[in-house]
């Protein structure tokens, strides 16, 4: 996996995954076959990403961004001077690369709330989780197999999540305005027949 060391840091791996077209497929790929496919989304964005930190001396971290009525966002994330970044693929623009300026996941996850909605244009992000190392699946060869990595899915469905504030808070959220509606979405990846 020499091209994951290539990368070199954290912001070079935001941009290779970045240059790689977003796709729309129900797949748990490997960073070796998202290398082989130069495609990837979410959730293959942030395991490839953990792959290329951990190939450039972190630990290959992710955490789970929970939502309400939308689909969770998976992020790779790194500690820099005990600070939180995160490296990840998204198909609206707010929703992939922090640098490493957080104090807490808390802060880091509550850095992506504003612009995480729905196509209702409703504020969906509720919960994260803490990291998931994902060295305790290398008897599973996750960063090489030829075979899906749904297993680090389950893992994700399975671990405590933390809500970032109150459902009395949540009852009283606003949607999203028409202006930072067609920001996010530009350039975003649709199904054939949307």
């Amino acid at each position: 996996m020499r091209k994951l060391r290539s990368l070199r840091d954290p912001h070079g791996i935001q941009k290779f995954v970045d240059a790689m077209p977003y796709h729309l497929a129900d797949t748990a790929w490997s960073p070796r076959r998202v290398l082989a496919e130069n495609t990837s989304h979410c959730l293959e964005g942030a395991i490839f990403a953990a792959a290329a930190l951990r190939a450039n001396g972190f630990p290959p971290l992710i955490v789970d961004l929970e939502a309400d009525h939308d689909t969770d966002h998976v992020l790779a994330v790194y500690q820099l001077d005990g600070h939180w970044g995160a490296v990840a693929k998204s198909n609206y623009t707010g929703c992939r690369y922090r640098e490493p300026v957080y104090r807490t996941l808390r802060e880091l996850a509550l850095s992506y709330f504003n612009i995480y909605f729905n196509l209702r244009k409703e504020r969906t992000l509720r919960r994260f989780s803490r990291p998931v190392n994902l060295a305790r699946f290398d008897r599973l060869a996750w960063m090489t197999t030829d075979k899906p990595v749904w297993f680090i899915v389950y893992h994700l469905l399975e671990i405590p999540h933390y809500n970032l504030f109150s459902k009395r808070i949540a009852a009283r959220l606003h949607r999203v305005d028409e202006r930072v509606y067609q920001a996010e979405i530009l350039g975003k990846a649709h199904k054939r027949g949307d």
